[in-house]
């Protein structure tokens, strides 16, 4: 099915405009914090790097969806997006100025993270509000995002090697502003006179109720646990380890902007295919993102591993639109945010374990294959990636075997107020 001019009102245009902006510097994040830290603190590094920036968003976003029905999921994503703009320029200063202490690095990316717990629960709610076909407005979303993820990852590379880190930050900096900026000129609000007045205790309450009567949703999250561990996790700091090592720093870049062009991929073909059990059809399209950590564990051409994340990139943007969907039609919306945090949080948390032991289990691993010294940290990398691959295979197979996930069907959007402008509260 077409996309229809439904979904364009005033506020999705600049809810669309918001994430696309911001989007572009998160695109180019992975790269610059590959290449800006790896060089003086290694791979174990840029995992606690990364994990820094992963923890406090896994730890407080259950108090972002509580927050985001107390005072509206715009006025929590406003700020938020203006501390991340803060802490993100910090970190462009001090790219500028010299090599940041990796202390540095992990408070400023620990500030980010928390910023970015108080704005995710509220992009849930906000889709529903802002366009009337929420499947559209979804694949939609992930396009532009997409888009972003293509051109991100190589601008970074270009950036890194002519201007230096701190040129990328920057400019994540100003994708934070303009994104709080167009938040601030949407007109829909969240009514928030439900929660207003009960307590947060019985907010969490209210939402892990929610999210635990829906055997679809923490089969799925309890998969992604395990994922978090064992393939999102490592993929980025053992994946540029392995690629740089056989390509070269640029070809880094040129990988992920493949995984880039995959999601675009996936996200016009969610635009037009509609399937009726959404999460079955997601699962099966995620079987090619097996083929990202298999590429690289092979050691394959750039050619092949750029294949692999083209399609790979392709069946996680076609989940993504599923999965986002599902929630967002089947949870009523004075829950939402709330429930949105549980499984944002469930899939997230397990990532910076992940990205924290990355190096650690690599030199580990590589110890018992009996590799002779620096090729031992390589050797315990590819070891990991093929375990991700397995890992991939067996939990997309589980979530298939289990009726309540295999059997989700697709459902019209819940009840919510009309799209388009409402009054300002």
């Amino acid at each position: 099915m077409a996309q229809g001019p439904s979904i364009w009102s005033r506020d999705f245009r600049l809810f669309f405009a918001a994430r696309t902006v911001s989007m572009l510097g998160h695109g180019m994040l992975p790269v610059a914090t590959a290449l800006g830290v790896q060089k003086d603190h290694g791979p174990t590094g840029v995992g606690l790097a990364l994990a820094a920036g992963m923890a406090p968003m896994a730890l407080l976003i259950l108090f972002g969806g509580v927050f985001g029905d107390r005072f509206t999921p715009r006025r929590m994503m406003v700020g938020a997006d203006t501390v991340r703009m803060l802490s993100q320029g910090c970190l462009a200063a001090l790219f500028f100025t010299g090599v940041p202490a990796l202390w540095q690095i992990i408070l400023l990316s620990a500030i980010t993270g928390a910023a970015a717990a108080m704005f995710l629960p509220g992009v849930a709610s906000t889709v529903p509000r802002v366009a009337r076909d929420v499947q559209q407005a979804n694949a939609a979303l992930r396009v532009s995002e997409s888009v972003m993820q293509l051109v991100g990852p190589g601008l970074a590379g270009v950036l890194v090697a002519s201007a230096g880190v701190g040129v990328v930050f920057a400019v994540e900096a100003g994708g934070f502003a303009l994104s709080a900026l167009c938040l601030l000129l949407m007109r829909v609000e969240v009514e928030r006179d439900a929660t207003a007045k009960t307590s947060v205790i019985r907010d969490l309450r209210e939402g892990w109720t929610e999210f635990r009567s829906r055997t679809w949703m923490w089969s799925v999250i309890l998969v992604w646990v395990v994922f978090g561990i064992t393939l999102f996790g490592p993929m980025i700091p053992l994946g540029a380890l392995l690629v740089t090592e056989n390509a070269g720093e640029s070809a880094y870049g040129l990988v992920l902007s493949a995984g880039g062009a995959g999601t675009i991929l996936g996200g016009l073909v969610a635009m037009r295919l509609r399937p009726r059990r959404p999460l079955a059809a997601g699962a099966v399209a995620m079987f090619g993102f097996a083929l990202q950590p298999l590429t690289i564990a092979l050691a394959a051409p750039l050619p092949m591993v750029m294949a692999g994340f083209v399609l790979g990139g392709a069946g996680w943007a076609f989940w993504s639109v599923m999965w986002a969907t599902s929630i967002q039609t089947h949870v009523a919306p004075d829950v939402l945010n709330r429930v949105s945090a549980y499984e944002i949080g469930g899939s997230i948390f397990a990532m910076p374990i992940g990205q924290a032991l990355a190096g650690p289990i690599a030199s580990l691993l590589g110890g018992l294959t009996g590799a002779p010294g620096a090729q031992a940290l390589s050797a315990g990398a590819t070891a990991m990636l093929w375990l991700s691959t397995a890992v991939t295979v067996t939990g997309l197979l589980t979530l298939l075997l289990i009726p309540a996930v295999r059997g989700l069907r697709r459902a019209d959007p819940a009840p919510t107020p009309a799209a388009g402008p409402q009054p300002v509260s």
